[in-house]
Order: structure tokens, then C-alpha cells, then sequence
């Protein structure tokens, strides 16, 4: 049987030898929400999963199960989405992290692929590195690879569903995007006040579900990201959790 690093993959007993090999655990967080036309509801899913397996790979990690719901609120407009209350995600997370720190894992990297976990996730893990003395780290990936300049080339390519996430998709997974129905779906608001946060719902932004021009997203451009990405958390990984 090939060797797994996600524990809902293993026998216990596997599990039982492989917690003694490392006490690192990647812990993917996601959400089941529109993605435009041309992608799965559960993108956010398996981009963090697929992303924690590629990590797992380069340093010995475990991966969690991860939680295949969401805060999504405000994409309710579009069929499918599905809603957790934030503080439900909190304590989830909670109860999942809470039982692998007692089977010996005491190094915790939360790779959250949707916004809006964002704080609830924050909130748990400073809670656990206080009670518990663990020490973790976490990423919001779409808002991480913003930094990364010179690879996208739209006006606005880390919308929704837009060029970045569409990219990264077809680097990672290419059999589940259907780029003949990629859209150009510019923001249908006029935002005045763009530093100032707003509640509005994304149909008021959007009616395909993508903001921003998906038709121009690569597969080679995810590569570049994904790449750099990943590197960088390695070291993280590395020379911060390990220390």
C-alpha cells in the first residue's frame, strides 16, 4: 500500500508509527462556496489539501482531516455554498487540535485556503500555544501569494476565482477546471472606499461567481506560485515551528 501522510488515510495502527517519526501536523481549513463557472464548489478543499500533501512531503509532516465547511455568509447568493458560524469553526478546530496534541503532536501549521477562517483560526491557536505550549503558525494562501509580483497579468488577479486561484488550480489540479467556461467577470461594484471594510454579499459583486478575468489564467503561472509558496513555508516549517 502506498505510503500516505493523511491520517484519515492510515490504519491506527500506522498512525501509531508514523506520530513517531515527527510532531508536525499540517491542518487545512477550506470552505464549499461558488468558484465561478469553471471550478468545483469545494476549490478552497482541495487546493489546502493538495497543497498540505505536496508540504507533508518535504518535511516529514502529518496531515489532519480537514473540515470541508466554511464562513460563507456572505457568497449565499450563489447555490451550494455552505455556512458554519465562525464560532462552530473555532470549536471544531479546537476539538481536532485539542486531540492530536494529546497523541504527541506539538508543532501546528494551519493551511487555511478561505478568508473569512481566517479569524476564528487565529483566535484558537494563540488559545492553544498559551494552554498548552505548543507553537503553531497559520496562512491565509490567497492573501500569502499577493506578494508574489511578476507572474499574473490582469488588472485584478487575486479576485475570486480569478486568474491566481484559476492558475493554481490548473497547476494542481487541471481535470477539475473547464476553462471554456472561465469567465472575464469584472467587479459589478464601484468601490469608493476600498480600505474601508464593507459587508455587502458577493452577488452584488459578482453573477458568475469569479471577480476578475479567469480566461487568462496558466497552469505555468500556478506553478511559479505554488512553487514559491510552498518554499517558503518549508523553511517556516523548518526554522521557526522546529526551533
Amino acid at each position: 500500500m502506498k505510503k500516505t501522510n493523511f491520517i484519515k488515510d492510515m490504519s491506527w495502527s500506522e498512525f501509531d508509527e508514523r506520530r513517531k517519526e515527527t510532531k508536525t501536523l499540517i491542518v487545512p481549513s477550506g470552505a464549499i462556496e461558488v468558484y465561478g463557472p469553471h471550478m468545483p464548489l469545494g476549490t478552497d478543499i482541495i487546493v489546502a489539501n493538495k497543497l498540505a500533501d505536496l508540504i507533508s512531503e518535504k518535511v516529514n509532516a502529518l496531515v489532519a482531516p480537514c473540515l470541508e465547511v466554511g464562513q460563507s455568509s456572505n457568497l449565499f447568493g450563489f447555490p451550494g455554498t455552505v455556512y458554519c458560524k465562525p464560532e462552530n469553526i473555532k470549536e471544531v478546530y479546537r476539538d481536532i487540535c485539542e486531540s492530536y496534541i494529546k497523541w504527541g503532536f506539538k508543532e501546528f501549521f494551519i493551511l487555511n485556503t478561505h478568508l473569512h477562517n481566517t479569524g476564528p483560526l487565529n483566535s484558537l491557536m494563540e488559545e492553544l500555544e498559551d494552554g498548552y505550549g505548543i507553537k503553531a503558525g497559520l496562512i491565509g494562501w490567497w492573501q500569502y501569494i499577493w506578494k508574489f509580483e511578476g507572474i499574473f497579468e490582469s488588472d485584478s488577479p487575486h479576485g475570486h476565482a480569478s486568474e491566481a486561484g484559476t492558475s493554481v488550480m490548473l497547476y494542481l489540479h487541471p481535470e477539475l477546471v473547464d476553462m471554456e467556461k472561465a469567465p472575464n467577470s469584472p467587479s459589478l461594484y464601484k468601490d469608493e472606499y476600498p480600505n474601508i471594510q464593507k459587508y455587502k454579499k458577493y452577488d452584488e459583486y459578482s453573477n458568475t461567481g469569479t471577480m476578475g478575468d479567469a480566461t487568462v489564467a496558466t497552469a505555468e503561472k500556478g506553478k511559479h506560485v505554488v512553487e514559491k509558496g510552498i518554499a517558503e513555508i518549508v523553511d517556516f516549517i523548518n526554522n521557526y515551528l522546529r526551533k
